[in-house]
């Protein structure tokens, strides 16, 4: 079988991919205040890995990405969880938020919230869902 010249399929591909993470970053960190969070943010991930896929076959982009996808799906389960129970541990309700500013280095002023880490649980359970269904699909022959 001939082996089919894609060099300009792969550059344009790495570009696209820096490109989709940063908008993928900040659509994850806008999500507090603005639309956007760890639903998008994480879903716009897995298309950027379902990129890496299809360009690149599935074993090489596994072995630069050795992340169990099965186990980050629960992982992040486990933390959207435990964020929500970390409010009531203080008598509050469940899914309550705290937040408060910090003076930080690079930053200045921050607003630091438990949100983010509740939006990161939802960023890795959509992560680790959405590539184990692509993977499990593309195994199925």
């Amino acid at each position: 079988m001939k082996k089919q010249n894609d060099v300009i399929l792969r550059i344009v591909a790495r570009i696209a991919v820096v490109i989709i993470l940063t908008f993928a970053i900040n659509l994850f960190i806008s999500g507090h205040h603005h639309p956007g969070g760890g639903f998008i943010g994480g879903l716009a991930l897995a298309c950027a890995i379902t990129l890496l896929f299809l360009t690149y076959d599935i074993e090489s982009v596994r072995d630069n990405i050795p992340f169990d996808f099965k186990a980050m799906a629960a992982l992040g389960v486990l933390i959207a969880v435990f964020t929500g129970v970390g409010g009531m541990l203080y008598g509050r309700h469940f899914l309550t938020q705290a937040f408060n500013y910090f003076d930080l280095p690079l930053f200045g002023k921050t607003e630091l919230a438990t949100a983010m880490i509740f939006d990161l649980g939802v960023a890795l359970a959509v992560i680790g869902t959405a590539m184990t269904i692509i993977i499990t699909i593309s195994e199925d022959r």
